[in-house]
């Protein structure tokens, strides 16, 4: 485990543990020892993140960066929020990408085989870069729930993936955020996997604000990094 140098280490106590019984593949790929404190080199610290200066007009447009030959199907939303310190500062320069279901509950991937349709007009990944407020905007479709596996009859909420990058690889960091009333959550190892105290920081907030007149739906999150306010991340 490396500790990014400058930075308090992680509370621990708002996270999802490693290995985890209700979601059974941690238990294959979740390390069982304790870790190992490792000095990052400056090239580690410092090292360039590829995507910061790469990025296109519709990275953060998912209703549009898929598209062949029309819209993408499904409830269009807008996603937005900012990143943030431990001690409420904004956390500029932040490359975040997303991905995600389409609206029938299917991934772009090989491997996802789910009996749901494909949608020739849906990538369903994105990118963007933080300003100087650290804020981040998206716009996307909300992604459907899908069969995964992990125990009969098993069924992911919705959700969508982020990751956020620093100045360097080391610094990265995974998370998911989820929807306001699913019913799936009270079901889903995964969620059930962090700390109860923390739960609700993976759930977005409706926000009129947000919302665009005959457009989407807005749904607020901020991702804080550290300290007693953390957003949890994954292992």
């Amino acid at each position: 485990m490396t500790e990014v140098t400058g930075y308090g280490p992680r509370d621990w106590s708002s996270h999802p543990a490693y290995v985890d019984q209700g979601y059974k593949s941690t238990a294959l790929r979740g390390p069982t020892k304790p870790l190992i404190p490792l000095k990052a080199t400056l090239s580690e610290l410092t090292g360039p993140v590829y995507g910061h200066d790469s990025l296109g007009a519709l990275d953060a447009d998912l209703t549009k960066n898929g598209a062949k030959n029309g819209e993408p199907l499904g409830e269009r939303i807008v996603v937005a929020g900012r990143v943030l310190d431990e001690r409420g500062q904004p956390v500029p320069n932040t490359l975040i990408e997303i991905w995600q279901a389409n609206a029938a509950g299917r991934y772009v991937h090989v491997i996802d085989q789910h009996a749901a349709p494909l949608d020739p007009n849906f990538f369903g990944g994105g990118r963007c870069v933080t300003d100087s407020e650290g804020r981040y905007r998206f716009y996307t479709v909300k992604p459907g729930a899908y069969p995964w596996g992990n125990h009969h009859n098993a069924w992911r909420p919705n959700h969508i993936h982020l990751s956020l990058f620093g100045p360097s690889y080391l610094t990265r960091l995974v998370t998911q955020m989820y929807f306001p009333g699913d019913p799936l959550l009270e079901l889903d190892p995964i969620f059930l996997g962090t700390p109860a105290k923390a739960r609700d920081r993976l759930v977005a907030k409706f926000s009129l604000d947000l919302t665009e007149p005959d457009f989407a739906l807005g749904y607020a999150f901020d991702i804080i990094l550290r300290g007693a306010t953390a957003t949890p991340m994954e292992a």
